[in-house]
Parts: structure tokens; sequence; C-alpha cells
């Protein structure tokens, strides 16, 4: 949620082309040192103390080897302490290269091996800015002057605080065992279920969450405080708010647009996709973040984003964005999840387009329209929305808008609105619990409608300006051209001519139609529905 929220609030960065670094190779490419193994699960055990603001503990990773290797590269941040690494009771040598650690072992690990090294480590991690737009720890007070803690590092990496396979194109599948000692009178609360508390009888409690389901290295989290939890259920579905102590009887209030929000998406979206891990809201000193069956909320109880709307639409103050946008991404980018960050569109535009999803569900056809046509002052058009791969770079926070909006305009360029949801459950079902690309998305959606949307996704994705419909008359016909980037583009869209609507699929050269024109025929495109620029050439007709 990064780019696009800061660009919003008045923060604005040009971001330029740049040459690429070793550092930016090692944290987002894929090296053998990377694909030679797969994670399968990580244990994670650690102390945080507020006072000092230093965490210490281990990480055990259990891996299945790809291929055969001596080495393989784990990530943790420079400015953390390796104390040291385990395997079959040895310490295993390793070096450090920025923020990568590369671990040598004594033999040759075979194919299909299942291995298991404890990684021990400890420091100062980093403190955020400004959570969740740039990465770390957030060692916070709460209004009583309490300790409140948390992390967000999307795009910086979960390197900041726990050894890692970092990047988001090796989930484990068995899951995480997260266990944070935290000073007594404090609680912790992680993703998926608490497995109960332990009193380490030095002043400590060790909380202990397991996550059944594969998840995000980024999404892996912890929150600090003074909690009080809310529970609620959703048929099968456990709902859970951990909220501080003193917005206990705000939040239960507040938080009443959750079940309806749930169900519309389940309805659109298909089931929760973690179940098993149940879904929470939890209460964070910093704004938001998808963190997986743990959402971060921290929008004060306001309507809009911090009581904003940011469609300018009105509509936009209709509910909580950070409620429904954070936890849009249960399935778009929790459930579903790029490979490279260069991809993060696949995330942020399909979850900002959950929230036109939501809103015509609650308040109709009508009113979503108005909050997309809103949308569209948000796209600045800087940059393309695919980054650079293998550099740990994302594109354009266009991805938000601009993504969510290109969504849109399919749905109308299709103009079939039981092919359109159908297409969207199954994308969910199909590639639950995935990892993908744009390739892989372009090439769903082309299946499933029978029509080649490649110079659409291509020309909104790749290329930073709108297609231009080009309209004419010649004689009493109509004539239309698309102008863009992207070649062979065309795309089918509706075209209204004196009130009456017509589709029409214009191509790059000028395309004859069968629509008649009279002279000074009214000839328009509804921007509400398709996200485009639009030409209307002098009429010629007699």
């Amino acid at each position: 949620m990064r780019f696009f929220i800061l660009l919003l609030i008045g923060f604005t960065q040009v971001v330029f082309a740049q040459p690429f670094t070793r550092k930016d190779s090692l944290m987002g490419g894929f090296p053998k040192e990377r694909l030679c193994f797969d994670v399968k699960r990580y244990e994670i055990d650690i102390r945080v103390n507020p006072e000092k603001k230093y965490i210490s503990g281990h990480n055990s990773i259990r891996f299945e080897v790809v291929e055969a290797t001596k080495r393989i590269q784990l990530d943790l941040f420079a400015n953390m302490q390796v104390d040291s690494i385990i395997w079959q009771t040895k310490k295993l040598p390793y070096t450090r290269e920025f923020n990568a650690v590369f671990i040598d072992f004594p033999e040759l690990l075979v194919p299909g091996a299942s291995e298991k090294l404890t990684f021990y480590y400890s420091g100062n991690p980093i403190i955020a800015r400004q959570a969740p737009w740039d990465g770390g720890f957030v060692f916070s007070k709460d209004k009583l002057n309490r300790p409140w803690i948390g992390v967000a590092v999307q795009g910086t990496g979960a390197s900041v605080w726990y050894p890692v396979k970092d990047g988001q194109s090796d989930e484990p599948e068995q899951g995480v065992l997260l266990k944070v000692a935290v000073p007594n009178e404090l609680m912790n609360v992680s993703n998926g279920r608490c497995k109960g508390s332990t009193p380490m009888n030095d002043g400590y409690t060790r909380w202990d969450w397991e996550v059944l389901n594969p998840i995000n290295t980024y999404n892996v989290t912890l929150n600090i405080g003074h909690y009080t939890r809310i529970t609620d259920r959703l048929e099968d579905l456990d709902i859970d708010y951990y909220v501080l102590d003193y917005n206990r009887e705000k939040a239960i209030k507040h938080f009443e647009e959750v079940k309806p929000m749930l169900t519309c998406f389940q309805s659109k979206f298909g089931p929760y996709p973690f179940k098993e891990d149940g879904y929470k809201l939890v209460e964070t000193p910093y704004l938001g973040m998808e963190h997986q069956s743990a959402v971060a909320y921290g929008n004060n109880y306001l309507k809009g984003y911090r009581g904003m709307d940011l469609s300018g639409s009105g509509v936009g103050l209709t509910f909580d964005y950070i409620t429904i946008h954070e936890s849009g991404h249960e399935w778009f980018g929790n459930s579903i999840t790029s490979r490279d960050i260069a991809d993060m569109w696949i995330h942020e535009g399909f979850t900002q387009y959950s929230e036109l999803v939501f809103i015509e569900c609650q308040s109709g056809y009508e009113k979503m329209l108005k909050y997309a046509f809103g949308l569209r002052r948000n796209v600045t058009h800087n940059r393309p929305i695919i980054g650079p791969y293998g550099v740990n770079q994302e594109g354009s926070g266009d991805m938000y808008p601009k993504g969510a909006l290109l969504l849109h305009t399919i749905r109308h360029a299709l103009n079939n609105d039981t092919l359109w949801w159908k297409l969207i459950w199954d994308y969910c079902h199909t590639f639950k619990h995935k990892i993908i690309d744009t390739e892989t998305v372009v090439q769903f959606f082309n299946e499933a409608t029978a029509m080649d949307w490649t110079p659409v996704f291509n020309q909104y994705l790749r290329y930073t300006r709108l297609p231009i419909l080009h309209v004419r008359s010649r004689g009493k016909r109509l004539e239309a051209r698309w102008e863009a980037d992207a070649t062979s583009f065309a795309m089918p869209i509706t075209l209204t001519v004196d009130g009456t609507p017509y589709q029409i699929t214009p191509q790059s050269d000028w395309t004859r139609t069968k629509v008649k024109m009279k002279k000074n025929a009214i000839v328009t495109v509804d921007q509400q529905k398709f996200f485009i620029k639009f030409n209307l050439e002098k009429n010629d007709s007699q």
C-alpha cells in the first residue's frame, strides 16, 4: 500500500532510471544459491526487549534440496548479528555480503533431501521512520504511555528482523510457528492461531502462534501491546479483533462492516483462503498492512482513509478504507502472490479493484461507477506499472488506481457480467496459494474469455499513456481506430451514438463499422466505465 498512499498525502518523489547494484540483485534476484532449495517451514523463537529495542533468538528453517549444492543464500540485514548457524549439531561457516548470508555445508546436499538448520541472531532492528511506507520496527507508546510495538516490512524485506529466504518467490508451504517472548504485562499477537502462552519466570511471557497455510515472508508479523480480544464468527469462519483495551467498545461498533465485507468477497472471490488460520484485525501504531490472517489496522476507527475520501467522489467515506483494502489482500497478494515485486500490480491493482467490488455489493452499481471514476485523479502516468525484474524494484504507484481501472475497463469491454464474475472467481480458485507472474494472469484471462487481452494488459502495465480512441464519420458510417504503444492493440468498447449504444472493436488502423451516422451526431464513451482517452474528429456526414 506504500507508493500510492504516499502520493495521496502529498509526498511526491520522482524515480528516474537508475543503475542497479550487486546489493539489488542479491535481494531481488534468483541465483542458484536461492533456487537450489525450497523452504518448507519457519519456526521463529525470539525475545523482544521494548526498553532496549532489541531482539534475540533463532529461526529453525526446514527446507528441501532442489538442486545439488554445498552453499545456500539466506538473508538478514547487515546491522543484525549472526550468532551461529547450526546444522546436524555442526556449526556452519558463512560469509556476508550486504544483507545476504551465504552458508556453506561440509558435504553436498542432494536433491530431494529434507534438511533443517537453526540460525541464531540478535540485534537492534531497523526502526521505521514512517511505517508502513518504509520498512522496520515500530517502537511506540499507546495513549496511556504503555509500550506498543509492531513491524511492517513490505518492499524492504522480512530480513529486517529475522533470517529468511527473503522475497516472494518461496513461501513456506508448511507454515510458520512464531514464538515471541515479551514483558509479562504485554501480549503478542501474530499470524494464525494462538497456541497458548508460557511464563518464562524472568519477567517475560512467551506467546506462541502457528500459521498452517503458506505465507509471504513479509506478512509474518508481531504486534505487542495491551490488547483485548473480541471474538465473532461468520458461518464456519472464526473472526477476531485484537484492539487496545481502552478501544474495545469503539471497535465492536466500528468493525460491524467486516462481516458484510467478508460475505461480499466470498461471494465474488470464493471462500476466505486461510480459514484454518482464521481472520483477524489487529490494531497497530501505524496505518495498516495486509499481514496474512492478522491484518494490521491503524485507521483510528474512521471512515475513508484517515477520514479522507481518496476518490474525491464522496463514496470513499462510506467505508473504512484500511479495513476493506487490507482485507482484500487476503485474496490478492496473500493467497495469490507475485514471484517478483516488479509484478506487484497483481497484489495492488486487484486489491484496489476489490474496493469497487465491495461498494457494488453494499451500495450498488452506480455508486461503484462514481468511485471508480474518482480514482482516475490518482493516476500519475509517471512510469510503467511493471518494474524491472530481479532487482527488488516495484513499478509505478499507479499499480493501485490504474491497475484497478484496467480490470474495471476489461469488465466493461467484455460486456458480459456473468462471464466476468466467473472469471474472477475461477482466477482466485485456480491460483489459490500460488506464486504467479504477469504472463500467467494474461494467459488466464485470454483462455477464460477466448479473447486476446495481451495488447490491452501491455498498454496499461508496460506503458505510461492511455490508449486513445479516435472516432470519425465517412459518409454515413462511423469509423474508429485505437492509438496505442502496444503492438496490435485492439479492445472492444461501447459507443453511444445519439443515445443508442453500440459495441465495436476498433483496430490500430481505421475500422469501418456498421454504425450509421447522422450529420452532427452526438458520439460519446462512458468514461465511468472505460479508462481511455477519447477523440471525436470532425463529422463530415452529408
